[in-house]
């Protein structure tokens, strides 16, 4: 029994440290965040009422919830095309594949946005080769539109969708498929019976972690939306720094939060959180 409470006690001296700057700077300033939202401009559940009552507050979660399934659903295909590729190629192509992922986050999400900037205006390089090849007679408007939020947010949680469902992808033994195979099933048939199930977990990791980014992704969709496309965490940024609406920026925070929470509480119901984290 000693020797439990003992185990315990080292558990806990060296958790504590851990819990004292999670309270300091993550719970105490969510905290604050939530009393500023009931009591800014005065106390009530005034602010909230808004997220009811108001359009253009409805316009704005339409918009960023729009652009968020569409972003995740496109991320999602494409990442599991490359992690596809990925566990089915040889050991130098995977590490190559690999590494070119991998330095996309070394790249600044700003330079990144500003790049897809030039590439996307109308006398860039996109709408030169459309109208070099004859797809088009005059540039078309690929920036400061939705499609080119989408564009950009794409390309940068491209990864995020990538490495989950690879290595859930690098679990799967082939030899599921070949019995499949050897049991008279075609190469689809293979595939969407046998190894697309097994591979379920990583697209609900994959899809998880891409949707809860981009609710609260900013720099891309600010700078490639233009200001015509104004997401959740760009309003909430013209309500503090501009309108100095801090009840209503608050509450638009706590509410993505909550957002964020009920995301990650209806996913749990389908797959193990602790794996998607890394935990186990």
């Amino acid at each position: 029994m000693t020797r439990v409470l003992d185990q315990q006690s080292r558990y806990w001296l060296l958790v504590m440290p851990a819990l004292l700057l999670m309270t300091v700077f993550y719970v105490y300033p969510l905290i604050q965040v939530l009393w500023i939202s009931v009591t800014e401009p005065e106390p009530g559940l005034g602010n909230y009422a808004e997220l009811f009552t108001s359009g253009f507050l409805h316009k704005i979660w339409w918009t960023t919830t729009r652009i968020c399934t569409l972003t995740t659903i496109l991320t999602v295909v494409l990442g599991y095309i490359v992690a596809f590729a990925m566990a089915h190629v040889r050991e130098r192509q995977m590490t190559a594949m690999m590494f070119c992922i991998l330095l996309t986050f070394w790249l600044s999400v700003l330079i990144r946005a500003f790049a897809w900037v030039m590439l996307l205006r109308t006398n860039g390089m996109i709408n030169d080769l459309l109208m070099a090849i004859g797809l088009t007679d005059e540039p078309l408007r690929l920036s400061r539109n939705e499609f080119g939020v989408v564009v950009g947010m794409v390309h940068f949680m491209l990864p995020l969708a990538i490495l989950p469902i690879y290595a859930n992808l690098r679990g799967i033994s082939p030899s599921y498929v070949s019995a499949a195979r050897g049991l008279g099933a075609s190469a689809r048939q293979a595939f969407l019976g046998v190894y697309l199930p097994l591979s379920k977990p990583g697209i609900i990791s994959a899809t998880m972690l891409v949707f809860v980014f981009s609710l609260g992704f900013f720099i891309t969709p600010a700078i490639l939306g233009g200001g015509k496309v104004v997401m959740i965490s760009e309003y909430i940024r013209v309500a503090f720094e501009e309108t100095l609406l801090w009840g209503k920026a608050t509450m638009l925070a706590t509410s993505l939060l909550f957002a964020v929470l009920l995301v990650l509480a209806v996913v749990g119901r389908f797959v193990d959180l602790r794996k998607v984290f890394g935990a186990t």
